[in-house]
């Protein structure tokens, strides 16, 4: 009997981390590459350059269409919350802003304070 209880753990133990490693698995967009394409918006979400450079938004459009799915978003998502809670001087209203300015719709807001788990699907 206690046999069967610890094998009975053991599958559900493994079926966990079978679900959590797909998960993450599942994600193409990198932090690598979201910083990548988002480092030419920095002069701009900082207010060091007035007007949105151009590589800027071929950037936004670039990761935008990088991030096809739920898990690409919420890493995507991730990457520039932690990258931006980084950023000296940003100004949040610029970042916030960014996707339209660029005249890309994403399906959350872009902050440091967004849920992505939640947020983003």
């Amino acid at each position: 009997m206690a046999r069967s209880g610890a094998l009975a753990m053991v599958l559900v133990i493994a079926a966990v981390v079978a679900l959590l490693a797909g998960s993450q698995a599942d994600a193409v967009v990198t932090c690598g590459q979201v910083a990548s394409n988002l480092r030419p918006c920095i002069p701009y979400v900082t207010g060091k350059v007035s007007a949105l450079p151009p590589p800027c938004c071929n950037g936004v459009r670039s990761l935008n269409s990088a991030a096809q799915t739920t898990a690409d978003r919420r890493a995507a998502c991730s990457c520039i919350r932690s990258q931006a809670s980084g950023i000296s001087g940003l100004q949040p209203g610029r970042l916030s802003g960014l996707p339209g300015s660029c005249g890309v719709h994403l399906p959350f807001p872009v902050s440091t304070s967004t849920d992505c788990s939640r947020s983003v699907t």
